[in-house]
């Protein structure tokens, strides 16, 4: 009988000033991860992080390994979708997963995430909000209001089979989030709105794990008025050119 091909799962970690968080979000990785008993690599791309987040990775490194460890740094702030481009051309695993590493996205629904897309063999698991037990934690009202309203305007003007347009916890199989990347013109916040529009109109399959999204708890949230503006903007092109 032929061998069973045992799956390894690359995990993305782009950071931008995260010393605070990196640690706590790493030590949650290998928990959960080492648990499961799957196959992965954790992937993190610095872009010059002021604060020396490079520098505590590095340290990060050493305590758990360069197998499972890798870093793949940048000159600078350069983009979310190239960073992820990034990190996969580095990336040895069959399927990618890309969360924050400022603690909003917990490591535990990983392995859930895993057995979904097994189960089903969709081509991308998305972390969603607004279905089942998921939601969220620590936002205050008017924040709620933003993301509710962004999440609507989307699902109402974009139509993506998925009812987290702007979520950022993901799982793809590596030609899916390659193909969807690839495609993709929007930047910041947009970027990850477009990628589910993209693989619809690829006609990808998508399933859903309800997450809980917590608020960040250390450093500022980089969300403020001109990536609002920038979303508005972004969805009318998505819903002119989709």
């Amino acid at each position: 009988m032929p061998k069973e091909v045992i799956p390894k799962y690359s995990i993305l970690l782009p950071t931008y000033n995260e010393k605070d968080n990196l640690p706590i979000i790493i030590w949650l990785i290998m928990k959960y991860m080492n648990a499961s008993g799957y196959q992965f690599e954790v992937i993190v791309i610095d872009d010059n992080s002021p604060d020396g987040t490079l520098e505590v990775a590095k340290d990060l490194q050493k305590i758990y390994g360069e197998d499972k460890i890798v870093l793949r740094p940048r000159s600078g702030k350069l983009g979310l979708g190239t960073a992820y481009m990034h990190g996969i051309q580095h990336a040895t695993g069959d399927f990618i997963i890309i969360m924050d590493a400022d603690l909003s996205h917990h490591p535990k629904f990983i392995p859930e995430f895993i057995e979904l897309q097994k189960k089903h063999n969709y081509d991308i698991v998305s972390g969603t909000r607004y279905l089942g037990n998921g939601g969220v934690s620590g936002w205050d009202f008017k924040r709620k209001l933003i993301s509710r309203g962004a999440n609507f305007l989307s699902q109402l003007l974009l139509r993506p089979r998925a009812s987290d347009l702007t979520g950022s916890f993901r799982l793809y199989k590596r030609r899916v989030l390659e193909m969807c990347i690839a495609s993709c013109v929007s930047k910041g916040y947009v970027f990850q709105m477009e990628m589910l529009v993209r693989a619809r109109q690829f006609d990808y399959t998508i399933g859903e794990v309800p997450i809980t999204f917590v608020d960040r708890v250390y450093g500022e949230s980089k969300l403020g008025g001109t990536e609002i503006i920038q979303f508005a903007k972004n969805l009318l092109y998505l819903f002119a050119t989709t």
